[in-house]
């Protein structure tokens, strides 16, 4: 069992501030160069659709196919507007993005449990994400809504239909935006102080000495408790101060990192904007649990 001890490494990740913002900022009305990914979690299928036939007139957005209840992110710094009034969009929000840009979030959740029960309302807590008001101020990549299927979208596949608009006005096409997008690993308020557990599979490293890769699957990280699925993302743990839990026989073959299970949990820190993205050894492991 390792001693929990303070490293340069920890002590500059907890010195540093939370989540900034990520889109730098651009010309009124110019889409950011890069803007966050607007989904936590699994983007299951997202193509180039915009402008494709609809009923109601030429697509003016991309459909991001991913699960109920994935968490939606603001992909710059804005103020948020909720709509609730379509019954082709159902839960809706737009964020009015610091650049001029406007982003739409169309399908929101309304279903109160893992079923399409429709029960919820386009309210904080079901479809935005809680404590958050029509005018609130938020940060790029923070938590502010919740994938569904609400309005035309009832039954189908749970996806977040996204629009971008320059200057509020007409919509272009979000696909190149999308292509360049920075994804976030978790989501938290700026500053907050988390812990992230994530389980997957040992691709390289020694958990018992500096640093562990991980291909993660799934990602559930604290205080707000929120879980993600098929996540596929490998990720660069500093192990420095971690304590090892696995049998003695396990930690003889430890050698054999390919295909191990390993489950981490991340010392509490503020939230950065390197350990929301996943960057190499931003996250540091307090307790590693080895598989078989």
């Amino acid at each position: 069992m390792k001693s929990h001890r303070t490293t340069a490494r920890g002590l500059a990740l907890t010195l540093a501030l939370g989540l900034a913002a990520v889109a730098a900022a651009a010309p009124a009305g110019k889409v950011p160069t890069h803007i966050v990914f607007p989904l936590v979690g699994p983007a299951q299928y997202f193509a180039n659709d915009f402008g494709s036939p609809r009923p109601q007139g030429p697509h003016q957005g991309n459909d991001i196919m991913s699960v109920r209840h994935a968490p939606a992110v603001a992909a710059e710094a804005g103020r948020v507007e909720f709509e609730t009034g379509s019954p082709r969009g159902g839960c809706m929000l737009r964020l009015h993005g610091r650049s001029g840009t406007e982003y739409v979030y169309i399908h929101l959740n309304n279903d109160l449990t893992a079923g399409n029960d429709n029960r919820g309302s386009c309210a904080p807590g079901v479809a935005f994400a809680e404590g958050l008001h029509s005018g609130t101020t938020v940060s790029a990549g923070q938590l502010i809504a919740y994938v569904g299927d609400s309005g035309d979208a009832n039954g189908l596949q749970p996806h977040l239909h996204f629009e971008i608009h320059p200057h509020g006005g007409g919509a272009v096409d979000p696909y190149p935006a999308l292509r360049r997008a920075q994804r976030l690993l978790f989501a938290v308020a700026d500053g907050t102080t988390f812990t992230l557990q994530l389980t997957g599979g040992m691709t390289g490293g020694d958990p018992t000495a500096k640093s562990v890769t991980v291909k993660v699957d799934s990602a559930r990280w604290w205080p707000n408790g929120l879980r993600v699925e098929g996540v596929n993302r490998t990720v660069k743990i500093d192990t420095s101060i971690a304590s090892v839990d696995s049998s003695a026989d396990s930690m003889a073959r430890v050698a054999r990192v390919a295909q191990r299970r390993v489950t981490i949990m991340t010392a509490p820190m503020p939230a950065t904007r390197a350990a929301q993205f996943g960057k190499p050894d931003a996250l540091v492991a307090q307790r590693v649990v080895l598989g078989d």
